[in-house]
């Protein structure tokens, strides 16, 4: 699918964070991750729990924006907002979130920015429930442009989701309750996978360099070895996308919805 836009290719770049997680909720937080873990569902990781965003699990993802007339959702199962909390303290739920701002150490901030949190430059959505499920369960990360704003060259201007510095956990905390997997932007894909917890680059979208991904991020990347280029999205993910989002609310994500293929400078 030469022709895919990036938004279409890092929804199937967020899918791959769902892989071989088992049963346990997967959770989307706005369009791109949301796509992401529908597509996961519905393609290599069937045995996903997901809800229909209101009150129910759902056996096929419920699809983006207004519903045809005649859609009925696919339900299996009660999911009340107190087995949500289940899942969330039990370990059993891996979610995707944008982060405002993310650190060296997986440290992230949802909560304001500016060096005095009494006087912020700005102020975000706050903490909110990000404390408990970065040490709760699994957590990934999307990126819709990534630059040295979200990526900082120092600590988070507020901490509100734990990360692997050690100076942050007190002294005889079990710490590998941190579980950050991947983060998807619009030039690559990263982890926390290199020597205690470094950032590395494990994948390039396609048209980007290392060192471009390097320069829009205040901290030092790693590149795996045989670094290659994130995958496009198979005909049959296309369809599917397509079908989950026939309202192509994906294609209002990106600045310009720029096509999957950088072209060449």
């Amino acid at each position: 699918m030469s022709d895919a836009t990036l938004a279409e290719l890092m929804i199937t770049a967020a899918s791959e964070t769902w892989r071989n997680n088992g049963e346990l909720l997967a959770s989307g937080i706005t369009t791109i991750p949301r796509l992401g873990a529908s597509l996961a569902k519905m393609t290599h990781s069937p045995e996903l729990l997901m809800t229909d965003s209101e009150a129910y699990l759902v056996s096929e993802p419920a699809p983006l924006g207004p519903r045809a007339a005649d859609y009925v959702p696919k339900f299996e199962g009660y999911m009340s907002f107190d087995r949500v909390f289940e899942c969330v303290w039990g370990g059993k739920r891996h979610a995707m979130i944008g982060p405002t701002q993310i650190d060296r150490w997986g440290q992230t901030n949802l909560s304001c920015v500016g060096p005095d949190y009494a006087k912020p430059k700005s102020a975000v959505l706050g903490v909110r429930g990000l404390p408990g499920n970065s040490i709760n369960h699994i957590n990934s990360f999307f990126v819709p442009a990534h630059n040295t704003r979200v990526f900082v060259a120092g600590e988070v201007d507020m901490v509100s989701g734990v990360g692997y510095k050690a100076e942050r956990w007190g002294a005889g905390m079990k710490r590998d309750y941190a579980d950050i997997r991947v983060v998807v932007t619009d030039l690559c894909v990263l982890d926390f996978g290199g020597p205690d917890h470094a950032a590395r680059v494990i994948s390039l979208h396609p048209g980007v360099t290392f060192e471009q991904v390097q320069a829009a991020t205040g901290f030092p990347l790693i590149a795996i070895d045989n670094l290659g280029e994130t995958a496009l999205p198979t005909a049959e993910q296309f369809a599917i996308i397509r079908k989950l989002d026939p309202h192509n609310m994906r294609g209002m994500v990106l600045k310009g919805n720029p096509p999957a293929i950088k072209a060449a400078a």
